[in-house]
């Protein structure tokens, strides 16, 4: 729903673009991850016996919040206002991901902390940009 109202109609091609892109990176990275065991995802909505890591995060939660990075990037601004963009993108998605850490038993770490998702989740729209 926020795809919908934030993306303006002239950028639905570079969304698109952004989102299929992201989807791509993080498969593979959230599939390194998962399979050398660093993290596990033990309830599963979608395909429990195929792929090990977070479809739902990876495929829809992720990419989406990339593009509404992507649409909102605030490129006139000066370089202060644009790292408290990226620090603020980065805290918000990595603050969701300790609470459901904490709260719920959708993610496990084994070999990895929160700071890697804060480096790794920082890093990507680099890729973009």
């Amino acid at each position: 729903m926020l795809l919908i109202k934030f993306v303006p109609k002239k950028k639905i091609r570079e969304a698109h673009v952004v989102f299929l892109f992201t989807q791509v990176v993080t498969w593979l990275m959230g599939a390194l991850v998962v399979e050398k065991g660093n993290i596990k995802y033990p309830i599963r909505t979608f395909f429990k016996k195929t792929i090990k890591s977070n479809f739902t995060f990876e495929y829809f939660i992720f990419p989406a919040w990339n593009v509404l990075f992507n649409i909102l990037y605030p490129e006139n601004k000066n370089t202060y206002i644009k790292a408290l963009y990226y620090l603020l993108h980065t805290s918000l998605i990595i603050f969701f991901e300790v609470i459901a850490l904490k709260y719920t038993k959708l993610i496990h770490y084994k070999k990895w902390k929160w700071y890697w998702s804060f480096i790794t989740v920082f890093i990507h729209p680099f890729l973009f940009n």
